[in-house]
């Protein structure tokens, strides 16, 4: 059974997507279709940046879900598709495309938005996230127990491999930061990133992605999509309307996401979409290999590890290529 797993917000790179999309007119396809919607010539931007404007939060959330579409478009072009997928945070838009859940233009709209209602619940406000490395969960929650007193503090993702993230208010993220080095965390660093997500000072977008959500039609998925909110599977459209309003200031439960598909068969797992960090923690955290696909080169090799023919590049050759 196979998986595929979609990368989110942070995997962003000026480059990513561009050679997909010369390769395959179905990838080519969702950056025209993205464009369209946004209004702006987003293939433009992912290949040539600036990187501020694409790191722009209301900019990156469309952007990696065109370049994690355009990879599945081009595994689809090889008959390579999903058995069940789950995406990290935003990713899960890319999933529940790739599910036939939600139709590609309403996902771009929809995640341009979510990217302002999550940078703008907390304008004005002091805020930070950190990565702790080395620490069971229970320790990082106990540590962001002790520190409430200095603001909000609270875990926004676990992703396993002893790697969890917290965030909110930036004094009492690094009161968090400077206790966990106390007690032996092997890393614990501050995250450069514009708003605390995925922690309960996201309610606001919540309740603004909610409104929009309404109206969006979504449709029962012909796969199963594991949620982040909770691990779980979904497939019906109002439980999938549901996870995604909750999923913006919960945190992501990416180890046990990884588990429950592993426990739903699939194993083999392919990165879809810009960055490997996905691959790395299937690997640490499930013992298995895990491919990726963001450019020709890991197309070919994983391809060739499905045992499926290669794209011929010279069909995306231009004049003068070699």
């Amino acid at each position: 059974m196979l998986a595929f797993l979609f990368p989110g917000q942070g995997a962003q790179y000026v480059g990513m997507g561009v050679e997909i999309a010369a390769a395959s007119p179905a990838a080519a396809a969702c950056f025209t279709r993205a464009s369209a919607v946004l209004g702006f010539d987003l293939l433009a931007l992912c290949a040539e940046g600036p990187e501020e404007a694409l790191r722009a939060t209301e900019n990156t959330q469309p952007a990696i879900l065109a370049a994690s579409c355009a990879c599945a478009a081009a595994l689809a072009d090889h008959g390579v598709t999903p058995d069940v997928a789950a995406g990290l945070s935003l990713g899960e838009y890319a999933a529940l495309v790739a599910a036939g859940a939600l139709a590609y233009e309403d996902a771009v709209a929809l995640v341009r938005q979510r990217g302002r209602f999550m940078q703008e619940a907390t304008a004005g406000r002091e805020t930070a996230m950190a990565a702790l490395i080395g620490l069971e969960a229970e320790a990082v929650r106990a540590l962001c127990r002790a520190h409430a007193s200095s603001g909000v503090v609270e875990p926004a993702n676990f992703n396993g491999a002893g790697q969890v993230v917290v965030g909110g208010d930036a004094a009492a993220v690094r009161a968090v930061v400077a206790a966990a080095r106390a007690v032996g965390a092997r890393r614990a660093v501050l995250l450069a990133v514009s708003a605390p997500f995925h922690t309960s000072l996201m309610a606001p977008a919540a309740a603004r992605l909610a409104a929009l959500l309404e109206q969006v039609p979504l449709r029962d998925a012909r796969i199963p999509v594991v949620a982040n909110v909770d691990g779980r599977p979904r497939q019906r459209a109002e439980e999938i309307r549901r996870a995604l309003i909750d999923q913006v200031a919960s945190p992501v439960q990416w180890e046990a996401t990884m588990r429950a598909l592993a426990q739903l068969g699939a194993r083999t797992f392919i990165e879809v979409g810009p960055g490997t960090t996905l691959a790395g923690l299937v690997r640490k955290t499930l013992g298995v290999a895990a491919l990726n696909v963001e450019d020709l080169g890991t197309l070919e090799r994983t391809l060739a590890a499905l045992g499926r023919a290669a794209p011929a590049r010279s069909a995306a050759a231009g004049p003068g290529d070699g």
